[in-house]
């Protein structure tokens, strides 16, 4: 008897229907699985693309300059990793940008937090102390008034350019240029207010206020960087310019004061981290996709068993152990399908509705691989019971009680 594969996948189909219980619980472990790989994919891909997104707005030719040896698990909140001793001074930034042939120009930076207050209402945030260049270096435009220029610097102006979370915190809807506001009890005139850039894992770019650095030298009476900026002129390999930050600067300091970080090696670095984490969390979530399998190959197993007189019966009138397994193999294909489309559509969705409140990306490789893995699970888990249904006597199952 010749296998018609329409008439066998229409019997398996109404098969399942007739189970409509027991097929929705076989599915919802594909359903979970599916779901959770894609977002836990997303998850860590939407990570990596916001961290990347942010190294390519500082351009790909700057160098960090930081105090002491970078080191990733010495990392500290507010400040600098692996800091022991602070010996960078803005002068070491001059020096650089003078001295060094492949350097055209660096950017100083100081930070501190401070109480900010207006009127009656008060926040705190982080203070940048930098000069005229942050704009251009940074590519930070303002969206409200004006950046300060190079003679408030060099007076020590005390003028601030504000984020917009901190207008929101002090002003709500007010416009806040041409007010002062208060920072740790010193009197700074608001003359910008910075173009959003919102949250970088958890870090809001916004809650920051940018002040010449020789005001904030002088109110906190810090003389000491905590990073600087090195921006590589063009034509001039990003090695080459570090080389010589490292040849200027050793004059001065000991190899373990200071470190010249690529932005682009430690991309790859963060990309390479992130590319691990991300391959680890579809891994994770990947076994819940062979639980569900097992589930399915159970439950196929059980319906074997119960519908022993029926394939006895088919068997008795002509079906062949071929059109057999097929039904079988059909039913686990179809309840590993149907869980892979809902799976595909809820994990796309709730990924869609979390991008609001964190970074998520779902990639297309990761829709066609959850997709295809819950296929393959149908086949792979259902050819044993099917292959036991097909091997079935025909005069032993009729007997079956």
């Amino acid at each position: 008897m010749k296998l018609n594969i329409r008439n066998t996948s229409r019997v398996a189909l109404r098969s399942l229907i007739t189970n409509k219980t027991r097929s929705a619980l076989t599915t919802l472990g594909i359903i979970i699985g599916v779901m959770a790989v894609i977002l836990l994919v997303s998850f860590g891909s939407g990570i990596e693309k916001l961290i990347t997104q942010q190294f390519e707005d500082l351009g790909t030719n700057l160098l960090f300059v930081m105090p002491g040896r970078f080191q990733f698990r010495d990392s500290r909140e507010g400040g600098p990793p692996g800091v022991a001793t602070n010996k960078l001074t803005p002068k070491d930034a001059e020096r650089v940008a003078r001295k060094a042939p492949g350097i055209s120009a660096t950017l100083p930076i100081m930070t501190t937090n401070a109480t900010v207050t207006y009127r009656r209402e008060e926040t705190n945030t982080f203070i940048i102390g930098t000069t005229e260049e942050y704009e251009t270096f940074r590519n930070s435009p303002v969206q409200q008034g004006k950046w300060f220029g190079k003679k408030d610097v060099d007076s020590g102006k005390r003028v601030a350019v504000a984020g917009t979370t901190v207008v929101e915190n002090l002003f709500g809807t007010k416009n806040p240029v041409g007010e002062k506001v208060s920072i740790a009890g010193q009197k700074y005139l608001v003359i910008g207010v910075l173009g959003s850039k919102g949250a970088t894992i958890g870090s809001d770019q916004d809650d920051q206020l940018i002040v010449p650095i020789s005001s904030l030298q002088r109110q906190f009476n810090i003389d000491k960087l905590s990073y600087f900026y090195a921006q590589v002129s063009e034509g001039t390999d990003l090695e080459v310019g570090a080389q010589q930050i490292k040849e200027i600067l050793g004059k001065r300091l000991d190899e373990d004061e200071f470190s010249v970080i690529n932005s682009q090696e430690l991309l790859m670095t963060f990309q390479n981290i992130l590319g691990t984490i991300t391959a680890a969390l579809g891994g994770i979530a990947a076994i819940s996709l062979l639980v569900g399998g097992i589930g399915i190959m159970n439950v196929m197993l059980v319906s074997v068993i119960e519908r022993t007189r029926e394939i006895g019966l088919r068997k008795a009138v002509g079906a062949t152990p071929k059109t057999i397994l097929f039904q079988f193999l059909m039913e686990a294909v179809i309840l590993s399908m149907l869980g892979g489309v809902i799976g595909t559509f809820l994990g796309v969705v709730i990924g869609i509705i979390a991008n609001n409140f964190l970074p998520v990306h779902t990639p297309l490789w990761a829709v066609l691989v959850a997709f295809g893995v819950s296929a393959a699970v149908g086949i792979i888990f259902g050819v044993y019971p099917a292959s036991r249904a097909a091997k079935l006597s025909p005069i032993e199952a009729l007997r079956y009680e």
